[in-house]
């Protein structure tokens, strides 16, 4: 008869493997799409928790009996797992917000469909582009990046290692901030555009006050938009793939300011 023996130390450095990975899996772009059956994203975290687990060298810990100890262990494992996600996640969060402010310009803002991954409304335009730059980062083995990152936090970060410190909070609002840039940087060919041609058809129904601007304006705002979207699809891909090569050295530090405390 086959029995299996574990010991609880073992058990309790399981646990918080299988947190930390969980929690990156559910906020990371892609892995968290609600289209994805919840037993294979069960069966993905025990995958990655096993083999991080056997593989990985992740420090010994010595079993716990005090019931305040594993909870603070369990929130940093989460936290850590978060913070990785909300690097990711803030990057196409930022290509989200540029195709917001273009479906804006466009007048397409009423046409809003239901997100599948947040179940929130989103412009046409923001789920287009956010399919786009998903396509680009998986292209570049994007995800391999987030799992060298997985792997690299637990050495850097073993269990009950997590500190805090002012350059993670400043790395944390730089992020924030960084999104926003993104999101200027990926629609600015759009919104440039879409406001000059506001200005135009605004002069032409000066000019021209006999004429319906309003039956005009709407569908030459969309067709001025679609067109240079569609010619700006290459500088779009270059912005991606450059900022998707900072991610990986992003999260690296991070990871060094979580460990070591600053």
């Amino acid at each position: 008869m086959l029995t299996l023996q574990f010991q609880w130390a073992e058990i309790q450095r399981f646990l918080f493997i299988l947190l930390r990975v969980s929690t990156m899996i559910l906020l990371v772009p892609v892995f968290d799409s609600r289209n994805i059956p919840l037993m294979v994203k069960v069966g993905l975290c025990l995958s990655l928790s096993v083999f991080c687990y056997q593989f990985l060298r992740v420090q010994p810990m010595e079993p716990l009996s005090d019931l305040a100890t594993f909870g603070v262990g369990i929130a940093q494992e989460v936290m850590i797992g978060a913070m990785i996600g909300l690097v990711v996640r803030l990057l196409f969060a930022g290509i989200q917000l540029a195709g917001e402010m273009i479906g804006f310009q466009m007048g397409l803002t009423i046409a809003n469909v239901i997100d599948p991954v947040s179940s929130n409304q989103i412009s046409i335009v923001s789920q287009m582009l956010y399919l786009f730059a998903i396509l680009i980062f998986w292209a570049m083995d994007g995800h391999h990046m987030i799992f060298h990152a997985l792997a690299e936090s637990f050495a850097l970060i073993p269990p009950f290692g997590m500190r805090l410190s002012e350059p993670l909070g400043r790395f944390t609002l730089d992020r924030a901030v960084a999104m926003f840039r993104m999101a200027l940087l990926f629609g600015a060919p759009m919104i440039v555009s879409l406001v000059l041609a506001t200005l135009v058809i605004g002069l032409i129904a000066r000019t021209v006050p006999q004429m319906n601007v309003f039956m005009v304006a709407l569908p030459a705002k969309i067709w001025i938009g679609l067109f240079f979207m569609g010619t700006s699809l290459s500088i779009m891909a270059s912005v991606v793939q450059r900022h998707s090569l900072e991610l990986q050295s992003q999260i690296g530090m991070m990871l060094k300011w979580m460990g070591r405390g600053g």
